[in-house]
């Protein structure tokens, strides 16, 4: 909800407690913004919801709410109802106008609510392995948790960001070798490199990095003792690149969480959590090997947990790290995980459920596949290197704020084609530069030398044109669009927001003049309304990653 929208459903509760002697909640009363616009800023069909239980007609009864909130809502200009039961408020222009230093004594903070107060959640996402770069895939994962954690923390809920390191396995294994044949090359000595090994420049780079800190040491050493030692520098090594990468990709990860962990002290914690579920029935052997019963909590088949061979699957240290999640404070936990590891959500919800923890404690969001685009023709590969294109390169070739933008701005259950070409370009076809050349108007206005410095007025009256009382309202909306994208994990909602709050402004910037050097009052007043803008403009696209350039 909005400001506006918040102070309508309260009184409009009150009202109807005061009318009727009725309690009404969410699923009665709901505020919304009508299509047209010439019934209202906000209107409200409480009245037909509550016909059936007053045993009345719907008019009736919204012309005694009106009438009461005529009384208890001074902010607006008028309560009218229509038929066949609806009412209708439009808010006053000093109601309107009375945000402009809202803005200003909130500044930074404006946009800031607490509806996730005293909520605790723990968000983990990208978690790629640590035996490579992080891709276009990685970068739609990262742009959009990374987003869903700025809008939960404007939001009050206490947050933990994450990244979970799958550093255990075989893929580690093969890490390890692969490193150990280039090291071997590196010095002319024959290795064979593993057939299932990593073949890619970085890890040919991190094996020669090793080669010029160590010396030729390792050519001789222990077999096993050098596998170790490269498997460690090699996990090692890559995540410092992925914390690299992620920091200039504005992505701030708070906690590392490795897969290892849960292998310590003889496997302390894994054994525990098996244990708990044995006690509850929920396991069984068969074939040598160790099943859980994920059947009787609504999975397709029941899931191995230990291999016959003794080897646990994927799925057993998941479980542990899920329950060492809340052990650690965090009954509410969000993953994102891509698209391919559909089938995975409800073993691991079935797992968490079976072991007595409410549904709804873990949410996955599944992110579809990123198709990188060109003229028309799917790109798969970097023209500088050949191979797949990295996180750093796309920073680097479009920018990071049209990187994260184009992320972000598409809802993550449908796939995307991230058009290069239109994210290169420094027109209004480019959204990002649209938005973000709005917000570079606003500033060149506001340091005009030939335009007085803004001085703060108690009220601003004069600003009463159709558009300046619009972009009012919008910032107005602010606040309760914060809340409503945190709650639903959509940061596509703040993109959406944006194009239409810069839309609005770049039409009312075509038509108005802010400066009028015969009516000083009028250009304050306006240069008010400018200010506020730009504060909510620049909060808006913080909670995205994006940067609010001063001058373009």
């Amino acid at each position: 909800m909005s400001n506006f929208e918040g102070k309508i459903y309260d009184v409009t509760k009150q009202a109807v407690k005061e009318v009727y002697g009725l309690d009404v909640g969410p699923d009665t009363l709901v505020v919304e913004v009508p299509r047209n616009k010439d019934n209202g800023d906000y209107a409200t069909g409480v009245a037909m919801k509550l016909a059936r239980e007053l045993h009345k007609n719907p008019v009736e009864i919204a012309e005694a709410i009106a009438a009461k909130l005529r009384e208890l809502l001074p902010e607006a200009e008028s309560v009218m109802v229509a038929k066949p039961g609806f009412i209708n408020f439009k808010l006053s222009s000093e109601a309107l106008t009375s945000l402009i230093n809202q803005v200003l004594d909130q500044g930074d903070n404006y946009g800031q609510n607490e509806s996730g107060k005293g909520v605790r959640i723990l968000v983990e996402w990208v978690s790629a392995n640590p035996t490579g770069d992080l891709h276009c895939g990685h970068a739609r994962n990262a742009a959009w948790g990374d987003s869903i954690c700025r809008l939960l923390e404007k939001s009050g809920y206490d947050v933990l960001r994450e990244f979970y390191v799958n550093d255990a396995g075989n893929q580690i294994v093969m890490l390890g070798e692969s490193l150990v044949s280039r090291y071997f090359e590196y010095f002319g000595k024959e290795y064979p490199l593993p057939e299932n090994g990593y073949h890619a420049d970085d890890v040919k780079q991190i094996a020669q990095d090793i080669a010029k800190e160590d010396g030729d040491k390792w050519l001789t050493a222990d077999a096993n003792e050098r596998l170790h030692y490269f498997m460690q520098q090699g996990i090692d090594r890559e995540l410092a690149k992925i914390d690299r990468d992620l920091k200039l990709y504005r992505v701030n990860i708070t906690s590392w969480m490795h897969e290892t962990f849960f292998y310590q002290n003889d496997m302390k914690r894994i054994k525990d959590c098996l244990k708990m579920m044995d006690d509850k029935g929920l396991l069984y052997e068969k074939d040598g090997a160790l099943w859980f019963k994920s059947t009787d909590y609504g999975d397709d088949k029941d899931r191995v947990l230990r291999k016959s061979d003794g080897t646990l699957s994927y799925l057993t240290p998941d479980i542990a790290n899920h329950v060492y999640k809340m052990e650690r404070g965090y009954p509410v936990m969000v993953d994102l995980w891509g698209a391919d590891h559909h089938s995975y959500v409800t073993r691991m919800q079935a797992a968490l459920t079976a072991l007595g923890y409410p549904k709804g404690t873990l949410s996955v969001e599944l992110i579809q596949m990123v198709r990188m685009v060109e003229d028309g023709v799917e790109v798969k590969m970097s023209k500088r290197t050949g191979n797949a294109i990295t996180l750093r390169e796309l920073c680097e070739d479009v920018g990071v704020d049209a990187a994260r933008w184009f992320f972000v701005s598409k809802d993550i259950t449908t796939q995307m084609d991230f058009d290069i070409k239109q994210a290169s370009a420094k027109n209004y076809d480019n959204p990002v530069y649209y938005a973000q050349y709005a917000h570079s108007r606003m500033c060149s206005i506001l340091r005009n030398p030939e335009i007085p410095e803004f001085h703060r007025e108690d009220s601003y009256d004069r600003l009463t044109n159709e558009k300046e009382l619009q972009l009012l309202k919008m910032i107005g909306e602010f606040p309760g669009t914060v809340a409503k994208a945190a709650k639903t994990r959509k940061p596509n909602t703040i993109a959406e927001y944006i194009l239409s709050l810069v839309k609005l402004y770049h039409s009312y910037y075509n038509v108005v003049h802010v400066n009028n050097p015969d009516d000083p009052e009028l250009t304050n007043q306006r240069l008010g309304l400018v200010l506020a803008l730009k504060t909510t403009l620049r909060n808006a696209l913080d909670l995205l990653g994006v940067d609010a350039p001063q001058s373009m």
